[in-house]
């Protein structure tokens, strides 16, 4: 009998352990791909500038500076000013 047990609590402790490690992923997660991540921000502004120097559409370009100056307001590193010109 006591060794029924025994493998009972060994199995709810597994389960707990998982369930501990799936929490920590999920919040790791939702911190890291949060709306207001400035180094993710970061990453989209650079591959955007990337895309500009490729195309030189003014409209992207025009687009682009507005979320650079937001950017710009909120995170660091300051992120340079583009010359759409």
């Amino acid at each position: 009998m006591f060794q029924t047990w025994k493998l009972i609590s060994q199995k709810n402790n597994l389960l707990i352990l998982i369930s501990i490690g799936f929490l920590f992923l999920v919040i790791l997660s939702l911190i890291i791909f949060s709306d207001n991540s400035c180094g993710i921000s970061h990453m989209l502004i650079l591959n955007d500038i990337n895309t500009f120097e490729n195309t030189l559409e003014p409209e992207f370009c025009e687009n682009l500076l507005e979320r650079i100056d937001l950017f710009n307001e909120t995170c660091e590193p300051q992120v340079e000013i583009l010359d759409c010109g």
